[in-house]
């Protein structure tokens, strides 16, 4: 994985209502990522306990090819057009692997 591609994606949600839709979103999402994305090797996502409208996603792939892949598929495409409706913020995170146990 040292030559790997990694980031971690924070979503702050409108609602209640908003963080419900977005899970579903994402769902439907995990779909076509586990079917059609070989070089995605991590796609992680977290509740954050106390912050109902937090989501974390944390995203390891085989290479920036690897991502930048992840970033054309169809399933992908959608999703960054659909979770408009529900997020108020989004801070990304880019991180470079320098070492651990992969």
């Amino acid at each position: 994985m040292a030559s790997g591609f990694g980031l971690v994606v924070r979503f702050t949600l409108r609602d209640a209502d908003a963080a419900q839709a977005f899970d579903e979103l994402v769902a439907r999402t995990l779909e076509g990522i586990q079917r059609d994305e070989p070089g995605t090797s991590v796609y992680a996502i977290h509740r954050v306990p106390g912050e109902p409208n937090l989501r974390i996603f944390y995203e390891l792939y085989e290479s920036r090819a690897a991502f930048e892949a992840h970033e054309q598929q169809p399933h992908t495409k959608h999703f960054l057009v659909e979770r408009e409706k529900y997020v108020t913020r989004t801070d990304v995170t880019f991180l470079e692997h320098v070492g651990g146990k992969v």
